[in-house]
């Protein structure tokens, strides 16, 4: 069945459901932990000194998202700052993590439209997915930059809001002690070194090929199985093989020893 709509899980009308008990097992509610889709929380480059931040609020009261809206939106904004700024110039956190399990009674669908089931009421069912429950006034994300690089990164956050289809407001301000502790050291991107590697050693190859053909000498030993010179070629079974018109090697050879000894 295919991804539903955030307004089927935006509500938060139930308590969040979330104990995943890991040593203690018989106090564990929930028997399977659905992955986690967003992947990264700090991106950037967290050790430059910066002036300014930016936030993006939830101007919502009691709202849920879901893990893959937080992931599309963090992917758009970073490819953004970093298309625009540099990957450099700014430090972006996102502020809430996706705690709250999602349960949902899937019921058959397909075959059979004529009649609808409509399940049991009040079912429990089963895990799918997890979500961030906001609050109003709650602060999404948040950039450090520059003050001459504000319009971009407002700019970046406000293509956020579509993905996760909420009332949201952009702050800047210069408390940038807000954003928390920062990280001792910046992430690098193990693809770019994947990438550059795989370059690396592909010229390596193609040098290592070459030279062989360019630097070849005279004497070395011919391929396993090939004839060496002065000596008549065989096929499969040991016998000497025979040219176009129907002779042997060998009988060349003794034709020849015959016509030197009568002209003697």
């Amino acid at each position: 069945m295919g991804l539903r709509p955030a307004h089927c899980y935006r509500g938060t009308d139930k308590p969040a459901y979330t104990r995943i008990a890991v040593t203690v097992h018989h106090k564990n509610f929930i028997g399977t932990n659905p992955n986690l889709h967003t992947r990264q929380f700090n991106m950037g480059n967290p050790l430059k000194k910066y002036t300014h931040i930016v936030d993006l609020v939830c101007e919502q009261p009691h709202v849920q998202i879901r893990d893959n809206a937080l992931e599309a939106a963090r992917l758009n904004v970073n490819r953004h700052l970093i298309n625009s700024i540099g990957k450099e110039n700014f430090f972006m956190r996102l502020r809430v993590y996706p705690y709250h399990i999602m349960r949902e009674n899937k019921l058959a669908q397909g075959a059979g439209a004529d009649r609808v089931s409509s399940g049991m009421k009040h079912a429990f069912g089963k895990p799918i997915g997890k979500a961030a429950r906001l609050r109003q006034g709650q602060k999404v994300f948040s950039v450090l930059c520059d003050e001459t690089q504000l319009d971009a990164v407002k700019r970046g956050l406000l293509r956020a809001i579509p993905k996760m289809g909420l009332v949201m407001s952009v702050n800047a301000h210069q408390d940038i002690l807000s954003i928390g502790t920062l990280p001792k050291k910046m992430r690098e991107e193990k693809v770019e070194v994947k990438a550059e590697e795989a370059t690396a050693e592909a010229g390596e190859g193609a040098d290592a090929t070459a030279a062989p053909a360019a630097g070849g000498k005279e004497g070395a030993p011919a391929a396993k199985g090939a004839p060496a010179k002065g000596t008549p070629a065989k096929d499969a079974k040991g016998v000497p093989a025979k040219d176009a018109k129907g002779t042997s090697a060998g009988k060349d050879a003794k034709g020849d020893k015959g016509k030197d000894a009568k002209k003697k």
